[in-house]
């Protein structure tokens, strides 16, 4: 008697387990990352063979095409406190939600005065503020020194506390102490960059990063001053 073959069916599989798991990454990526707004000027910075990348402990400033001053800092807790500091130094107040809009801030080109307008401008609005002359770095009304001196000590003190709490615990510490970058147009003369040499240079701080770009995006070259 000959044998009966089943009827072959294509094998079924149920997505639902997949489906359900591709939403709840996307939900976990919505809810933990961090948006950052868009870079208030826009460079071109020269080309280089560097692959490095910018690590987040990293007090960087970014000369435009106008040689105007832009401070970034890239921690966000160093960039809050530091905010309160020259707050306090320069006697200009910031609410809370002032506050809240500066530790999204990737840089900014005004002086201190103007920060709280700026702040409460939407980020268009931002695009075409007046007036966004870069930050001040000038032997009377030098206020990148001062962003720049505060912030490094506030990278300096969340280094030492996470060192610290890395040894209490007997875990190994791969932290990073602050580093500098200047960011500038290939357009940029020579004379605007050099004036931010010198704020570096009158902290007494003399090896630093030139931010440069590479195929792919952007990238570190290391520099020193003398």
């Amino acid at each position: 008697m000959p044998k009966i073959k089943p009827a072959a069916h294509a094998p079924s599989i149920d997505m639902t387990p997949m489906v359900d798991l591709a939403f709840l990454l996307v939900t976990f990526f919505m809810l933990t990352a961090s948006f950052r707004m868009a870079e208030p000027v826009v460079v071109d910075p020269p080309s280089s063979v560097s692959d490095k990348t910018l690590p987040e402990n990293t007090v960087l400033v970014t000369v435009d095409n106008n040689g105007r001053a832009f401070f970034g800092v890239g921690n966000g807790e160093a960039r809050s406190n530091t905010l309160k500091q020259m707050s306090e130094k320069y006697g200009v107040k910031f609410n809370a939600d002032q506050m809240k809009k500066f530790g999204g801030l990737s840089s900014f080109g005004v002086e201190i005065k103007d920060l709280p307008r700026y702040l409460d401008a939407s980020e268009a609005e931002r695009l075409k503020f007046q007036p966004q002359k870069g930050v001040p770095l000038d032997s009377v009304n030098n206020q990148l020194r001062d962003w720049i001196q505060i912030s490094a000590t506030e990278l300096n003190a969340i280094y030492m506390r996470n060192k610290e709490k890395a040894e209490s615990t007997n875990q190994e510490f791969k932290g990073e102490k602050p580093r500098y970058a200047i960011k500038a147009d290939s357009k940029t003369k020579y004379i605007s960059v050099k004036n931010v040499f010198k704020v570096f240079t009158d902290m007494k701080i003399y090896t630093f990063n030139l931010i440069t770009s590479l195929e792919g995006g952007a990238s570190v070259a290391p520099a020193k001053t003398h």
